[in-house]
Protein backbone atom coordinates (compact mmCIF):
# COMPACT_ATOMS: atom_id res chain seq x y z
CA UNK A 1 0.00 0.00 0.00
CA UNK A 2 1.69 3.16 -1.16
CA UNK A 3 -1.33 5.41 -1.71
CA UNK A 4 -0.13 7.93 0.89
CA UNK A 5 3.13 8.69 -0.92
CA UNK A 6 3.49 12.45 -1.29
CA UNK A 7 0.88 13.10 1.41
CA UNK A 8 0.86 14.47 4.96
CA UNK A 9 1.24 11.65 7.50
CA UNK A 10 0.78 12.20 11.21
CA UNK A 11 2.71 10.43 13.96
CA UNK A 12 3.00 10.60 17.74
CA UNK A 13 6.07 12.37 19.05
CA UNK A 14 8.72 14.81 17.88
CA UNK A 15 10.74 14.66 14.67
CA UNK A 16 13.13 11.74 15.05
CA UNK A 17 10.64 9.49 16.86
CA UNK A 18 10.54 5.81 15.97
CA UNK A 19 7.10 6.35 14.44
CA UNK A 20 8.59 8.87 12.01
CA UNK A 21 11.43 6.46 11.25
CA UNK A 22 8.81 3.81 10.42
CA UNK A 23 7.13 6.26 8.00
CA UNK A 24 10.40 6.89 6.16
CA UNK A 25 11.29 3.18 6.09
CA UNK A 26 7.94 2.36 4.47
CA UNK A 27 7.20 5.36 2.23
CA UNK A 28 10.64 6.85 1.66
CA UNK A 29 11.10 10.59 2.12
CA UNK A 30 8.44 11.63 -0.41
CA UNK A 31 6.00 12.43 2.40
CA UNK A 32 5.44 15.27 4.83
CA UNK A 33 5.57 14.02 8.40
CA UNK A 34 3.39 15.81 10.97
CA UNK A 35 4.38 15.44 14.66
CA UNK A 36 1.49 15.22 17.14
CA UNK A 37 1.37 14.95 20.91
CA UNK A 38 -0.52 11.67 21.40
CA UNK A 39 -1.71 8.60 19.51
CA UNK A 40 -5.27 9.92 19.96
CA UNK A 41 -4.22 13.17 18.28
CA UNK A 42 -3.01 11.17 15.27
CA UNK A 43 -6.43 9.53 14.92
CA UNK A 44 -8.19 12.88 15.30
CA UNK A 45 -5.96 14.52 12.68
CA UNK A 46 -6.77 11.79 10.15
CA UNK A 47 -10.46 11.96 11.03
CA UNK A 48 -10.74 15.73 10.61
CA UNK A 49 -8.63 15.77 7.44
CA UNK A 50 -5.69 17.80 8.75
CA UNK A 51 -3.49 14.86 7.73
CA UNK A 52 -4.02 12.38 4.90
CA UNK A 53 -3.06 9.39 7.02
CA UNK A 54 -1.29 8.36 10.18
CA UNK A 55 1.19 5.83 11.51
CA UNK A 56 0.65 4.58 15.08
CA UNK A 57 2.39 1.91 17.17
CA UNK A 58 0.21 -1.05 18.12
CA UNK A 59 2.59 -3.51 19.79
CA UNK A 60 6.19 -4.07 20.77
CA UNK A 61 7.82 -7.50 20.86
CA UNK A 62 9.09 -6.83 24.41
CA UNK A 63 6.76 -4.25 25.95
CA UNK A 64 3.52 -5.64 24.51
CA UNK A 65 0.41 -3.78 23.34
CA UNK A 66 -0.16 -0.06 22.91
CA UNK A 67 -3.66 0.10 24.35
CA UNK A 68 -4.36 3.69 23.30
CA UNK A 69 -4.18 2.54 19.68
CA UNK A 70 -6.67 -0.29 20.27
CA UNK A 71 -9.06 2.05 22.07
CA UNK A 72 -8.96 4.61 19.27
CA UNK A 73 -9.59 1.92 16.66
CA UNK A 74 -12.77 1.08 18.59
CA UNK A 75 -13.86 4.72 18.96
CA UNK A 76 -13.32 5.88 15.37
CA UNK A 77 -14.37 4.61 11.94
CA UNK A 78 -10.90 4.86 10.39
CA UNK A 79 -9.40 2.06 8.33
CA UNK A 80 -6.17 0.13 8.70
CA UNK A 81 -4.49 0.20 5.28
CA UNK A 82 -1.04 -1.16 6.09
CA UNK A 83 1.44 -2.28 8.72
CA UNK A 84 5.15 -1.64 9.30
CA UNK A 85 7.53 -3.71 11.45
CA UNK A 86 10.55 -1.71 12.63
CA UNK A 87 13.62 -3.05 14.42
CA UNK A 88 14.31 -0.90 17.47
CA UNK A 89 17.85 -0.07 18.57
CA UNK A 90 18.05 2.27 21.54
CA UNK A 91 20.94 4.71 21.96
CA UNK A 92 21.98 6.85 24.91
CA UNK A 93 22.21 10.41 23.58
CA UNK A 94 23.68 13.44 25.39
CA UNK A 95 25.25 16.85 24.80
CA UNK A 96 28.48 16.83 22.84
CA UNK A 97 31.45 16.14 25.06
CA UNK A 98 29.44 14.25 27.68
CA UNK A 99 30.89 10.95 28.89
CA UNK A 100 29.06 7.96 30.33
CA UNK A 101 30.30 8.58 33.93
CA UNK A 102 28.89 12.15 33.75
CA UNK A 103 25.29 10.97 33.35
CA UNK A 104 23.07 11.18 36.43
CA UNK A 105 19.55 11.25 34.90
CA UNK A 106 18.10 9.52 31.85
CA UNK A 107 14.87 10.63 30.15
CA UNK A 108 12.71 8.73 27.67
CA UNK A 109 9.33 7.16 26.99
CA UNK A 110 8.48 4.66 29.77
CA UNK A 111 8.56 1.72 27.32
CA UNK A 112 12.06 2.64 26.18
CA UNK A 113 13.23 2.97 29.79
CA UNK A 114 11.78 -0.44 30.62
CA UNK A 115 13.49 -2.02 27.60
CA UNK A 116 16.83 -0.58 28.78
CA UNK A 117 16.33 -1.04 32.52
CA UNK A 118 19.16 -3.53 32.98
CA UNK A 119 21.68 -1.15 31.41
CA UNK A 120 20.34 1.87 33.32
CA UNK A 121 20.31 0.04 36.64
CA UNK A 122 23.97 -0.82 36.10
CA UNK A 123 24.72 2.88 35.61
CA UNK A 124 22.90 3.80 38.82
CA UNK A 125 21.10 6.71 37.16
CA UNK A 126 17.73 8.29 37.90
CA UNK A 127 15.13 7.25 35.28
CA UNK A 128 12.45 9.79 34.29
CA UNK A 129 9.55 8.94 31.95
CA UNK A 130 8.47 11.40 29.26
CA UNK A 131 5.88 11.33 26.48
CA UNK A 132 8.36 10.64 23.67
CA UNK A 133 11.87 9.37 22.92
CA UNK A 134 12.73 12.11 20.42
CA UNK A 135 11.13 14.74 22.65
CA UNK A 136 13.53 13.73 25.41
CA UNK A 137 16.51 14.39 23.11
CA UNK A 138 15.07 17.76 22.19
CA UNK A 139 14.66 18.62 25.89
CA UNK A 140 18.30 17.71 26.62
CA UNK A 141 19.34 20.07 23.83
CA UNK A 142 17.03 22.99 24.61
CA UNK A 143 17.63 22.91 28.38
CA UNK A 144 21.39 22.17 28.08
CA UNK A 145 21.15 19.32 30.59
CA UNK A 146 24.84 18.52 30.99
CA UNK A 147 24.47 15.59 33.41
CA UNK A 148 21.50 14.03 31.61
CA UNK A 149 20.91 11.81 28.60
CA UNK A 150 17.97 10.51 26.59
CA UNK A 151 17.13 7.11 25.12
CA UNK A 152 16.17 7.36 21.46
CA UNK A 153 17.07 6.24 17.96
CA UNK A 154 20.51 7.14 16.58
CA UNK A 155 19.09 9.58 14.00
CA UNK A 156 18.13 11.95 16.83
CA UNK A 157 21.77 12.72 17.62
CA UNK A 158 22.43 14.32 14.23
CA UNK A 159 18.92 15.78 14.05
CA UNK A 160 19.36 17.73 17.30
CA UNK A 161 23.14 18.21 17.26
CA UNK A 162 23.96 15.86 20.13
CA UNK A 163 26.20 12.79 20.48
CA UNK A 164 25.61 9.07 20.90
CA UNK A 165 27.54 7.89 23.95
CA UNK A 166 26.30 4.27 23.90
CA UNK A 167 24.53 2.15 21.28
CA UNK A 168 22.35 -0.93 21.59
CA UNK A 169 21.49 -0.46 25.25
CA UNK A 170 18.23 -2.45 25.16
CA UNK A 171 18.25 -5.60 27.28
CA UNK A 172 16.92 -7.74 24.44
CA UNK A 173 18.32 -7.17 20.95
CA UNK A 174 15.30 -8.93 19.39
CA UNK A 175 13.23 -5.76 19.74
CA UNK A 176 10.61 -4.88 17.12
CA UNK A 177 7.65 -2.52 17.07
CA UNK A 178 4.66 -3.05 14.81
CA UNK A 179 2.96 0.08 13.47
CA UNK A 180 -0.41 0.46 11.75
CA UNK A 181 -1.07 2.82 8.85
CA UNK A 182 -4.50 4.42 9.30
CA UNK A 183 -6.60 6.30 6.75
CA UNK A 184 -10.11 7.55 6.14
CA UNK A 185 -10.12 5.57 2.90
CA UNK A 186 -9.95 1.84 2.24
CA UNK A 187 -6.64 0.23 1.35
CA UNK A 188 -5.59 -1.91 -1.59
CA UNK A 189 -4.27 -5.44 -1.12
CA UNK A 190 -1.56 -7.08 -3.21
CA UNK A 191 0.42 -10.16 -2.27
CA UNK A 192 0.40 -11.68 1.23
CA UNK A 193 -2.34 -9.98 3.23
CA UNK A 194 -3.80 -9.58 6.68
CA UNK A 195 -7.22 -8.49 7.92
CA UNK A 196 -8.06 -6.84 11.25
CA UNK A 197 -11.52 -6.61 12.78
CA UNK A 198 -13.29 -5.82 16.04
CA UNK A 199 -16.18 -7.85 17.46
CA UNK A 200 -18.04 -8.63 20.66
CA UNK A 201 -19.90 -11.74 21.80
CA UNK A 202 -22.47 -12.61 24.44
CA UNK A 203 -21.14 -13.21 27.94
CA UNK A 204 -22.15 -16.87 27.93
CA UNK A 205 -20.22 -20.17 28.08
CA UNK A 206 -18.66 -21.11 24.75
CA UNK A 207 -19.57 -17.91 22.90
CA UNK A 208 -15.96 -17.04 22.00
CA UNK A 209 -15.19 -20.67 21.11
CA UNK A 210 -18.11 -20.74 18.69
CA UNK A 211 -17.18 -17.34 17.21
CA UNK A 212 -13.63 -18.45 16.40
CA UNK A 213 -14.67 -21.89 15.12
CA UNK A 214 -15.42 -20.88 11.50
CA UNK A 215 -11.86 -19.61 11.02
CA UNK A 216 -10.39 -22.96 12.06
CA UNK A 217 -12.92 -24.89 9.95
CA UNK A 218 -12.07 -22.80 6.86
CA UNK A 219 -8.30 -23.06 7.38
CA UNK A 220 -7.71 -19.38 8.19
CA UNK A 221 -4.71 -18.66 10.40
CA UNK A 222 -5.41 -16.31 13.32
CA UNK A 223 -2.46 -14.02 14.06
CA UNK A 224 -3.78 -12.41 17.23
CA UNK A 225 -6.85 -12.00 19.44
CA UNK A 226 -6.84 -9.15 21.97
CA UNK A 227 -9.54 -7.91 24.38
CA UNK A 228 -10.16 -4.33 25.54
CA UNK A 229 -12.86 -3.00 27.91
CA UNK A 230 -15.94 -1.38 26.39
CA UNK A 231 -16.19 2.17 27.68
CA UNK A 232 -19.34 2.62 29.76
CA UNK A 233 -20.01 -1.13 30.04
CA UNK A 234 -18.20 -2.59 33.09
CA UNK A 235 -16.85 -6.14 32.56
CA UNK A 236 -17.80 -6.16 28.87
CA UNK A 237 -15.13 -6.27 26.19
CA UNK A 238 -14.31 -5.58 22.57
CA UNK A 239 -12.27 -8.31 20.90
CA UNK A 240 -9.71 -7.41 18.24
CA UNK A 241 -8.60 -10.08 15.80
CA UNK A 242 -5.94 -10.25 13.09
CA UNK A 243 -5.98 -13.10 10.58
CA UNK A 244 -4.12 -13.99 7.40
CA UNK A 245 -5.99 -13.29 4.18
CA UNK A 246 -8.21 -10.48 2.94
CA UNK A 247 -11.84 -9.72 2.30
CA UNK A 248 -11.48 -10.61 -1.37
CA UNK A 249 -10.91 -14.25 -0.37
CA UNK A 250 -14.03 -16.42 -0.39
CA UNK A 251 -12.95 -18.30 2.75
CA UNK A 252 -12.40 -15.03 4.65
CA UNK A 253 -15.76 -13.64 3.51
CA UNK A 254 -17.53 -16.82 4.66
CA UNK A 255 -15.74 -16.87 8.02
CA UNK A 256 -16.57 -13.23 8.74
CA UNK A 257 -20.20 -13.72 7.69
CA UNK A 258 -20.49 -16.68 10.07
CA UNK A 259 -18.85 -14.58 12.79
CA UNK A 260 -21.52 -11.91 12.27
CA UNK A 261 -24.21 -14.50 12.97
CA UNK A 262 -22.51 -15.51 16.23
CA UNK A 263 -21.63 -12.05 17.55
CA UNK A 264 -23.32 -8.93 18.90
CA UNK A 265 -21.18 -6.68 16.69
CA UNK A 266 -18.54 -7.02 13.96
CA UNK A 267 -16.61 -4.30 12.12
CA UNK A 268 -13.84 -5.03 9.67
CA UNK A 269 -11.05 -2.53 10.31
CA UNK A 270 -9.28 -3.26 7.04
CA UNK A 271 -7.46 -5.71 4.80
CA UNK A 272 -3.88 -4.70 3.99
CA UNK A 273 -0.49 -6.01 2.82
CA UNK A 274 1.20 -8.12 5.48
CA UNK A 275 4.61 -6.85 6.60
CA UNK A 276 7.53 -9.26 6.03
CA UNK A 277 8.48 -11.26 9.15
CA UNK A 278 11.24 -9.71 11.33
CA UNK A 279 14.66 -10.46 9.93
CA UNK A 280 13.40 -10.69 6.33
CA UNK A 281 12.85 -7.03 5.59
CA UNK A 282 15.11 -4.07 5.01
CA UNK A 283 14.48 -2.50 8.40
CA UNK A 284 17.52 -2.58 10.60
Amino acid sequence: MNGLTGKRIGFQGEHGAYSEQAIFEHFGHDVQTVPLKTVSDVFRAVKNGSTDGGVVPVENSIGGNIYETYDMLAETDLNIVGEIVLKIEHCLIALKGAKLPDIRTVYSHPQAIEQCREFLTGLGVKMVGTYDTAGSVRMIKEDSLKDSAAIAGERNASLYGLSVIERGIEGNRVNYTRFLIISGESGHVTGPSKTSLIFSVDHTPGSLYRALGPFAELGINLCKVESRPKKGYPWEYHLFMDFEGDMNDEACINAVNRLRGLSQYVRVLGSYPRAPPPGRNSVG
